[in-house]
């Protein structure tokens, strides 16, 4: 589907290089048919050392030459960014925004003109080609255009088509969810050095467990209680230890985090909307 069409990153920090990589590694996409552009003249002279990509010294230039144009700028930017390229956007090009909190509509409504637009919210185990991505489409924006977003966030990982409205609560769960992970992480091997454990074992066997339970998880598509129930026998040490996360509200307090992180990511949103006005 992306073989043949000119996908243009404007902006090569880690989630735009992340998508490069992805798209060459996957074979989903070859150098030639990728630019790149960023302030930044090392990062472009990395990007194109790493995987031979084309490079440019304007936005412009990239927009022009892309069929695909992916926004993977900072949302503080994302209105200059899209202004200085307005000459070359139109409905020909499908329009790929990363700029976490920055609503479709402003984007739409930033130029003036008709776009086809679409907005995603990766995460960052992208950069280990893990990602898991939300996908929302504009109004003027074509199940092709839905089709190719797809494939190119699929490549870093999987993704998933929702409503905008729902895109904070992806926010406040996939897109942060990594650091209450690691946060859980962090603390399983505290626990483990508390109980005797190097820490480079300790951490090792958290990771490594972590990973190992959402693998199995995904794999056997069982309910993550029936995969718990199978790991707790009578009497035995994991029910011991579940009640003691019960009794200190786990559940409860992962809850309200990811509720406090879509209100938040709801009051960004409507700060970025000035942005754009």
């Amino acid at each position: 589907m992306l073989k043949g069409r000119t996908i243009g990153v404007i902006g090569t920090g880690n989630m735009g290089r992340a998508l490069v990589g992805g798209l060459i590694n996957s074979g989903s996409s070859v150098p030639q048919d990728i630019v790149c552009s960023d302030v930044r003249e090392k990062k472009l002279a990395s990007i194109k050392e790493e995987f031979g990509v084309g490079t440019r010294d304007s936005n412009v230039q990239v927009a022009k030459e892309s069929e695909i144009i992916i926004f993977a700028v900072k949302p503080q930017i994302m209105a200059p960014v899209l202004r200085g390229t307005e000459a070359c956007l139109d409905m020909s090009r499908t329009i790929i925004s990363i700029a976490a909190g920055v609503p479709l509509a402003a984007m739409e409504s930033c130029l003036g003109k008709e776009l086809r637009v679409i907005r995603v919210m990766p995460n960052v185990p992208a950069l280990v080609m893990e990602g898991a991505s939300a996908i929302a489409a504009g109004k003027n924006a074509l199940p092709e255009d839905l089709a190719l977003a797809q494939a190119i966030l699929n490549s870093v990982g999987k993704s998933v088509v929702v409503e905008e409205g729902l895109l904070d609560a992806v926010t406040g769960l996939s897109g942060s969810g990594p650091a209450y992970i690691f946060l859980i992480i962090d603390a399983l091997s505290d626990a483990g050095v508390k109980m005797g454990l190097s820490r480079e074992d300790a951490l090792f066997l958290s990771a490594h467990t972590v990973l190992g339970a959402a693998k199995l998880l995904l794999e056997t598509e069982e309910h993550p209680g029936k995969l718990k129930d199978s790991v707790t026998s009578p009497g035995g040490t994991a029910i011991a230890g579940l009640h003691t996360l019960e009794s200190g509200g786990l559940r409860t307090t992962l809850i309200n985090a990811v509720e406090a992180a879509t209100i938040r990511s709801k009051e960004l949103g409507e700060i970025m909307m000035k942005n754009f006005s």
